[in-house]
C-alpha cells in the first residue's frame, strides 16, 4: 500500500507542475504564491484602461472610443474567469 500512495502523490505533483509551474516551484521552496486562477493584475489594469477609454468616449461623444472601451471591458471580464484555461483546452465532442 505505501507504494501506491507515493505513486499517487507523484502523479499529483506532476499534474500541478504541468498546470501551474510557478506555484509548484514556490511550494518546493516553501513560499507558495496564489494560483494562476486568482492572479488578476493584468485584468484589473485592462479594466482600468477600458473604463478610461469608455469615459473619454462618453465625454467626447465619440462612438469609436465607446465601442473600444466596451470591447476592452469585455476582454478584461474574460480575464477574470478562473476556468478560461480549462475551456480553451477542452476537446470538442466528435461530430456525428
Amino acid at each position: 500500500m505505501p507504494g501506491s500512495d507515493d505513486r499517487r502523490l507523484r502523479e499529483i505533483e506532476a499534474l500541478l507542475d504541468h498546470e501551474d509551474p510557478r506555484l509548484a516551484r514556490a511550494l518546493g521552496v516553501g513560499r507558495p504564491c496564489r494560483p494562476r486562477e486568482y492572479r488578476h493584475a493584468r485584468a484589473w489594469l485592462l479594466l482600468a484602461v477600458a473604463m478610461a477609454v469608455l469615459g473619454t468616449g462618453i465625454a467626447l461623444a465619440h462612438g469609436l472610443l465607446i465601442a473600444t472601451g466596451l470591447v476592452l471591458a469585455g476582454m478584461a471580464g474574460e480575464l477574470f474567469d478562473p476556468e478560461r484555461d480549462a475551456r480553451r483546452h477542452r476537446i470538442p465532442p466528435p461530430r456525428s
